[in-house]
């Protein structure tokens, strides 16, 4: 049965909504006076859900709630919220507590908000456990000249990064960077054909001309295409546009320390850097990274349910 902690100052609260659960027979109940004893229960005993109330001496509800988050993400919470609590509860729903129940209403609401949010919880845990068995994936993306899309797909990489434990928390922001050089190199060098050296001369007038092409043809109706490929071992991501390429031979040297200093080359640099492999085409129009997993990551093996 799931393990309920119940976390309120006052005897007679704590003992009420623990007893409301207790009466209903699908639950194990465990209670703590504040914050801090709260902290030492989530340490000493699985807990798969915390109940508390808002004000209490030394670490309150808030506080609690931030750092239950911080702790123990796997772990939802729930407000038992008073008159007079309500900005506090607001704050708190927004510091990460799943749900919140008025304790004027803990008889009608307190057993069903709690089956609710742990049937959330339970089935947001097995999709992770789930998607940690997953060997290897695939993806494409057609994607119009829009740097939204381009920052939400970048997120959407590397949570399947992390997914696929691929790297470290660290690492996971290094492919960030250098798949958004490369989709951004996509977007305005390659289908809008601005060059980075007018930006590093007047940015305005760099900005002007990226608004002014991404409203006429051809530029307009241009599309950034991208495909990845996952695996335990490694990830390929392609990212290829519609402009005209460039000569392979004009690049820049990336490993020339003056390249720091220049916008033309910067994301190459970038790319080169973070991935383990960075090619392009014969055109110039596609590029292909590679992110290999560290010996020392290696990953976990996929638990059998």
């Amino acid at each position: 049965m799931p393990n309920i902690l119940i976390v309120d100052d006052s005897p007679l609260d704590r003992l009420l909504a623990g007893g409301m659960l207790e009466k209903d027979g699908q639950f194990v109940i465990h209670y703590a006076t504040h914050g801090n004893h709260a902290l030492d229960k989530l340490q000493q005993q699985e807990i798969d859900l915390v109940v508390t109330d808002l004000v209490m001496p030394g670490m309150d509800g808030l506080e609690l709630v931030a750092t239950i988050r911080c702790r123990h993400p796997n772990v939802p919470v729930i407000l038992m919220t008073s008159k007079g609590t309500e900005e506090i509860a607001v704050r708190a729903l927004h510091a990460g507590a799943a749900s919140y129940v008025p304790k004027r209403l803990l008889s009608q609401e307190l057993v069903e908000t709690v089956r609710r949010v742990l049937a959330v919880s339970t089935r947001h845990q097995v999709k992770a456990r789930l998607l940690g068995c997953m060997t290897e994936q695939q993806c494409s993306f057609v994607l119009g000249n829009d740097v939204a899309l381009i920052e939400s797909l970048v997120t959407y990489l590397q949570d399947i990064s992390i997914q696929m434990q691929l790297c470290e928390e660290a690492d996971v922001t290094r492919i960030g960077v250098a798949l958004e050089e490369a989709l951004v190199n996509a977007l305005y060098h390659g289908n809008l054909e601005v060059g980075s050296e007018l930006r590093g001369e007047d940015d305005q007038a760099y900005y002007a001309l990226v608004a002014k092409r991404r409203a006429e043809p051809p530029y307009r109706d241009r599309k950034i295409f991208v495909r990845a490929a996952f695996t335990r071992q490694e990830a390929t991501f392609v990212v290829r546009d519609e402009g005209p390429g460039f000569d392979l031979s004009k690049l820049p040297d990336p490993d020339d320390p003056s390249a720091l200093e220049r916008a033309s080359g910067r994301g190459l640099l970038l790319m080169r850097a973070f991935m383990d492999e960075v090619s392009y085409d014969a055109t110039g129009s596609a590029v292909t990274l590679v992110k290999r997993r560290k010996a020392e990551a290696a990953p976990t093996p996929p638990e059998n349910q």
